[in-house]
């Protein structure tokens, strides 16, 4: 969910070699055809929070070559050099840039595609938030969190999707929030954002049938990263506790692995949506008492 809030501006648009004299057009294939095909994977979110941890997680497995992107540069580049030198037949590049910005999901998609000729997997955890109520929200906000929550994803989603479709294999996996299926208490434009987010999931995912291509929508809860406070206010409740990002990383494998559509985060998640879903009367009593 964390989109990194370190603004670097429209000079980070160029990728960056994760390693001294990498050229990031190079990326290891197979030394012959009985070897497993490097997958391709585009990672966006990437600098830390849950972005970082999928990334490590592809990593963990091996035989990937990942396209990492992020706002902040610095640590992007510390993400990707860590993949990089790991030896599990790993790779990584950064590609710096905030997605924000017009033309910089069509810079990122071209960067990938150029260089690695197709896209594997897509694993959108780019995200903002703002906290507070609505009437005092600043419209530029309100624009930065439809533009990196919704307009993103999607657009990376349509650049990408033709290639998935015409090779007849691979996935999407869009980072949402329970935010979006219940709606928060000052968050509203979030909440929205994400709850767009889950309906273009699921009706992408009906044109998508018998495709080979798969959509998975992982909607994490409260999540321990640096989220809450680049939001503008803290997450101060005791309850629900945050979950480690490397949690909803897990999660996110499972949904590729097990081609799962939808998956809470943590799994008892799911309750509180069905009730909102089967009774949104008593839902809303009940949020509207305990918050």
């Amino acid at each position: 969910m964390p989109h990194n809030a370190s603004p670097t501006g429209s000079e980070a648009t160029a990728p960056v070699g994760t390693a001294a004299g990498t050229d990031t057009g190079t990326h290891p294939h197979p030394a012959d055809a009985s070897a497993p095909r490097t997958s391709v994977a585009l990672v966006t979110g990437a600098s830390s929070g849950i972005g970082a941890a999928v990334a490590r997680r592809l990593a963990a497995e091996g035989n990937w070559h990942l396209v990492l992107n992020g706002r902040d540069r610095t640590r992007l580049e510390r993400v990707a050099q860590d993949l990089d030198q790991s030896a599990n037949d790993t790779s990584a590049d950064a590609f710096p840039t905030d997605l924000a910005e017009p033309g910089a999901d069509r810079r990122l998609a071209e960067y990938v595609l150029d260089s690695a000729g197709r896209v594997d997997l897509l694993v959108a955890g780019a995200g903002i938030g703002w906290a507070g109520p609505f009437d005092t929200m600043p419209p530029g906000a309100i624009d930065e969190v439809f533009s990196v929550d919704v307009l993103a994803p999607v657009h990376l989603v349509r650049l990408l999707l033709p290639g998935m479709v015409s090779q007849g294999t691979g996935r999407v996996v869009l980072i949402g929030s329970v935010a979006g299926s219940l709606g928060v208490r000052d968050e509203a434009v979030y909440s929205a954002a994400k709850a767009a987010l889950g309906t273009f999931a699921e009706a992408l995912r009906y044109e998508l049938r018998g495709t080979g291509v798969g959509i998975s929508h992982v909607m994490p809860g409260v999540v321990d990263t640096p989220f809450f406070e680049r939001r503008g206010a803290p997450y101060l409740r005791s309850r629900p506790r945050p979950v480690p990002a490397e949690r909803v990383a897990e999660a996110v494998w499972q949904a590729i692995t097990r081609n799962r559509d939808e998956v809470y985060v943590p799994g008892w998640l799911h309750m509180p949506s069905r009730l909102h879903g089967a009774a949104p009367a008593l839902y809303r009593r009940l949020a509207a008492r305990f918050g």
